[in-house]
């Protein structure tokens, strides 16, 4: 990229690229901590509030909320994950035309451009990791070890959720810590007899109500936070706050502050490392709008673009020290890169709840916490690691795609009758960290700034699939357990990236020659320079990620704080 138009912007104490999960975390911490911060996301500007659908109810939408023909030609690989792109939603996510990427092997690479990113759109679910993720690769002998175990990132945990809001029940379980949480939602009259049930019958499980991040009682910090109402449209923003978001949330808390200078339209691409200090000196971007070029100088930076987004810059970030990209000196840089696989499980038909129902829109289902590989009874010759299912009951009806039932009395009487029970659960596995999985860069196939366009060339081993076999035999039990009829298993793995859960391509560890980042989510050989989005995971554990890369941050975000404010002593 030239430098021949360039602008240098005046100096910040941080620089915080990206406004999602991990964006928004850094910047309320930093801000809080003192730091004058300018805040770069990519996309255009949301504010809290302002989601066009939130409101909408299905005939207000075209075609019913199903996906336009524009809607496909636009985004095809969006699509692919089969939900994302409804009318009521499609909206919060790219349009693949204008964001190519390319597939050596299939990645589905789901993205969000807007101030917020995807936590306006995150499934929610919120779980730390325990020690027996965090050793695992060292015990095992699998890529390299945590640089951190679970007393350290502990009270970090418990800073965030008493901050956001996370609801559900502690259950005492080594492999899924206990939480601050608040009241827990409650299972519906199938899903408690299926818990029942596969306590009586079998050992070693649990069912329980997802732990998600839901204000369940009284308020939380952010604009006007306060409790769910249930009406299960989180997808499409919620204007109550009752989820959380950067938007409702840590974005109004860093700006709360004086401190924060919020520039949508600033796509990052470049940090800048200045040879003589041996520290980064600021970041470059492109103007979405304007094509400008501007550098902006800072004293630290923190990277929380995601996964591969983050991964993306420090490649482009080339200088004499660093040829290969910024903190590249173990090339483990892009590497190593993760997502949970899942879509597969089963579903069965209760029988003798003909005269139950429920009342309400519960945004969550049920939670079965990993029981593979534990000690004793639960270890497996067959695969490493586990995995944990989400589910739930619900009871509908077909009239609405039954042509004959269109109109007349059969629609009256099909309406005012309830279809079957039925339920489902589909496992969430642990990916293996694997060199050969990876996102590189094309400087041959560049997208309409001039940036090089990413390749992704990554997809599940043999272990994964071993473990699959598991999932859905597990998952086909644990109904018949509960005297469920109709058993349907299934298992349809698609690509990787479409549990929307990637990461791992920076990862964290003791060595600099194995790894990009230390034990505090700096670059070992640039410690001005953070990065704590999804990229730092040494290894992906089978919980919902969002919660870890949260704690990770804030954790980060105060180790800098105290790092600059020792400076200036």
């Amino acid at each position: 990229m030239s430098n021949k138009y360039l602008n240098v912007i005046e100096e910040y104490d941080a620089i915080v690229v990206g406004t999602g999960i991990s964006g928004g975390w850094a910047a309320k911490e930093l801000c809080e901590n003192g730091l004058k911060t300018l805040v770069l996301e990519r996309g255009r500007m949301i504010k809290h509030g302002e989601y066009p659908t939130a409101d909408l109810d299905p005939w207000d939408l075209p075609n019913g909320g199903e996906p336009s023909r524009k809607t496909r030609e636009h985004k095809p690989k969006q699509h692919r994950t089969g939900f994302v792109t409804t009318e009521a939603r499609q909206h919060f996510f790219v349009d693949d035309l204008k964001h190519p990427y390319n597939e050596d092997r299939r990645f589905d690479w789901i993205r969000g451009y807007h101030v917020g990113g995807r936590s306006l759109t995150w499934g929610r679910h919120s779980y730390r990791l325990s020690d027996i993720d965090f050793e695992a690769n060292k015990k095992e002998g699998i890529a390299i070890d945590w640089p951190v175990r679970y007393k350290d990132i502990e009270p970090w945990y418990s800073h965030v959720e008493e901050y956001i809001g996370v609801c559900g029940e502690n259950l005492g379980l080594k492999q899924l810590p206990d939480q601050k949480l608040l009241k827990p939602m409650n299972l519906n009259c199938v899903e408690e007899h299926f818990k029942s049930k596969v306590a009586e019958n079998l050992d070693n499980r649990a069912i329980t109500v997802g732990r998600v991040a839901h204000i369940t009682e009284g308020t939380k910090p952010g604009l006007g936070r306060t409790e769910c109402q249930y009406r299960d449209r989180c997808m499409r923003g919620c204007p109550f706050g009752a989820y959380f978001s950067s938007n409702s949330s840590t974005l109004p808390a860093a700006e709360a502050t004086g401190n924060m200078t919020l520039r949508p339209n600033s796509i990052a691409y470049e940090v800048v490392y200045d040879e003589k200090t041996g520290k980064a000196s600021g970041v470059k971007i492109i103007d979405a709008e304007t094509k400008e070029l501007i550098e902006f100088k800072a004293k630290v930076i923190f990277l929380c673009a995601s996964s591969v987004a983050s991964a993306s810059i420090l490649l482009q970030s080339k200088s004499n020290r660093f040829p290969n990209g910024l903190g590249n000196d173990s090339g483990e840089l892009g590497h190593n890169l993760m997502d949970h696989h899942f879509r597969v499980g089963a579903s069965g038909t209760a029988v003798g709840f003909e005269d139950k129902y429920y009342k309400g829109r519960r945004p969550n289902g049920v939670y079965i916490p990993r029981f593979r590989n534990l000690g004793g009874d639960t270890n497996k010759k067959e695969f490493l690691r586990g995995y944990g299912y989400e589910g739930g009951a619900g009871r509908g009806s077909l009239s609405e795609i039954v042509s004959e039932l269109k109109y007349g009395k059969d629609l009256k009487e099909a309406i005012l009758k309830p279809g079957e029970w039925r339920m489902g659960i589909t496992a969430f596995g642990e990916t293996l960290p694997n060199h050969k999985n990876r996102m590189y860069l094309d400087y041959n196939k560049k997208d309409e700034w001039g940036l090089p366009t990413v390749t992704f060339d990554a997809n599940f081993g043999e272990n994964e699939l071993a473990m699959r076999k598991d999932m859905k035999e597990q998952a086909v039990k644990m109904l018949e357990a509960g005297g469920f009829k109709n058993i349907q298993p299934y298992d349809d793995i698609g690509g990787m990236g479409l549990g929307i859960h990637e990461m791992g391509t920076a990862r964290m560890g003791r060595d600099p020659k194995t790894s990009v980042l230390n034990k505090h989510n700096q670059v070992h050989a640039c410690k001005n320079v953070y990065v704590t989005d999804g990229a730092f995971m040494t290894s992906s554990a089978c919980q919902n990620p969002s919660l870890s890369y949260m704690a990770f941050t804030a954790r980060a975000a105060n180790h800098a704080a105290k790092e600059l404010k020792k400076e200036r002593t």
